[in-house]
């Protein structure tokens, strides 16, 4: 019987008198209290995910890189800077590249960046569906991320040919997004899941190295060839009611701040040829404080929601102070305690110097960076997938318990600035395969520094 059958079926026994008053009240709120649970919207889970361990063969230990360097016939001036970047990026000898980068001179042609998409993301597909049993054909929405690399067919057509997803899915590719289009893809996972009901996402982030080798000689850009290693995530997100039984986490805030309206944020990383015509993706010297005011922007949106009352409190009370007194006696507004809000913190792992101006910004502690610095150094910056290692590292440690609340962090070009606050709503299991097996006994590990 439909809801609107039953509404009508009690209101013609009113008309008619068969029902007294009493029971007209107690059949109008139960009609009530049905259509609220039924007309809710149900919530975002996160069933589950899977990171992509490189094969150890594709490792560019420092002394690779710059040996591979040299015989690129880079000259002497553009090594001496890649080495100094290099020491000072916090990226450990376990990184790795793919094939074709191994090459002398490296292959940077369409058919390798394909090649690497199919490397990537059909071993993590695979796995995360086999890993909970979903066949392919009841995905029902599918939605990509990669910046650099759009090739048609698009990535999502991939996957469809691949694994023989159905005709009627609805998919979507998010490309010139940045680092932080994993977020992005997250949102918009959660906004299509308010329409359609019931339904299964995947969600596939990722960033092509291959193809986007820079091979001219301005520093700016070259920085990009040193810090970005190969790597991807596929997450499994849902709002069947079903699914939070099994699922990991649910997403409680997911907040977004694009700060391109500002220039200088606009060309803060940024894709164009140099003077000799050669394109590659440059990094400007307002890069990290662009990226404290995007977080800044981002943490008042998000600090209302996710903050206890007394950090509020002593927040609102301080920057009353600020506007009251003379402008000699001007003292800094209070900077909540996120600490208070989340347990765990996911900080995209960008390079050393973003994660230690992110922890400066926030007034974190060092445990609270160490999934950053570990992921960073085991995996180099994989761009949009590198919160999903920081979280599997967290969860490979047996950090993660039943209820803590976890805060994603991705900064991307635009500039962007994009949180993410989910809930471990499950027990986590230390022991699970993933990303970090066998390994994460070795971690953490204390990590070089270098002098400026």
């Amino acid at each position: 019987m439909t809801m609107e059958t039953l509404v009508c079926k009690y209101f013609s026994l009113i008309c008619d008198g068969s029902i007294y008053v009493t029971q007209y009240f107690a059949i109008v709120s139960i009609i009530l209290i049905s259509l609220f649970f039924y007309l809710r919207s149900n919530g975002v889970y996160l069933v589950d995910y899977v990171c992509y361990s490189p094969p150890n063969h594709l490792r560019v230990p420092h002394s690779h890189f710059v040996e591979h360097s040299e015989f690129c016939n880079f000259d002497q001036d553009i090594l001496d800077f890649e080495m100094r970047v290099l020491e000072r990026s916090g990226i450990g000898d376990e990184s790795c590249m793919p094939p074709p980068v191994h090459e002398i001179p490296p292959n940077c042609s369409l058919r390798n960046g394909v090649a690497e998409m199919e490397m990537v993301l059909f071993e993590i597909v695979k796995d995360l569906l086999s890993k909970h049993n979903v066949h392919p054909k009841s995905i029902d929405i599918l939605v990509s991320n990669c910046s650099l690399f759009c090739p048609t067919p698009s990535i999502p057509s991939m996957i469809i040919n691949r694994f023989g997803l159905r005709s009627n899915i609805k998919s979507f590719n998010l490309s010139g997004m940045g680092c932080s289009a994993g977020i992005l893809s997250i949102s918009l996972v959660k906004d299509l899941l308010r329409v359609y009901k019931n339904s299964l996402a995947l969600v596939l982030t990722t960033e092509a190295i291959a193809p986007n080798g820079y091979q001219g000689k301005s520093k700016s850009k070259i920085m990009t060839n040193v810090l970005f290693r190969m790597g991807g995530a596929a997450i499994l997100i849902s709002n069947r009611k079903q699914d939070k039984k099994i699922a990991k986490y649910e997403l409680q805030h997911l907040v977004r701040t694009h700060l391109g309206s500002d220039e200088k944020a606009y060309k803060s990383v940024y894709q164009d040829p140099d003077k000799d015509g050669v394109v590659g993706v440059s990094l400007s010297r307002e890069l990290l404080r662009v990226a404290g005011s995007a977080l800044r922007t981002n943490m008042r949106e998000l600090g209302p929601l996710v903050l206890p009352y007394s950090e509020l409190l002593r927040y609102v009370w301080s920057a009353i102070q600020t506007k009251l007194l003379p402008s000699g006696d001007q003292k800094k507004i209070y900077l909540p305690n996120f600490r208070k809000a989340f347990q765990h913190f996911c900080i995209h792992a960008g390079g050393k110097s973003v994660i230690d101006a992110i922890e400066e910004s926030l007034k974190l502690q060092k445990e609270d960076g160490e999934a950053s610095r570990m992921a960073l150094y085991r995996f180099g910056n994989t761009s949009s997938s590198s919160v999903w290692y920081e979280l599997c590292y967290l969860e490979a440690k047996g950090k993660v318990k039943k209820g803590d609340r976890v805060w994603q962090i991705g900064f991307g070009s635009g500039f962007k600035c994009n949180s993410a606050a989910w809930k471990c709503i499950a027990d986590i299991d230390p022991n699970e395969r993933n990303a970090w097996s066998g390994i994460i006994h070795s971690y953490p590990i204390e990590i070089p520094v270098f002098d400026c």
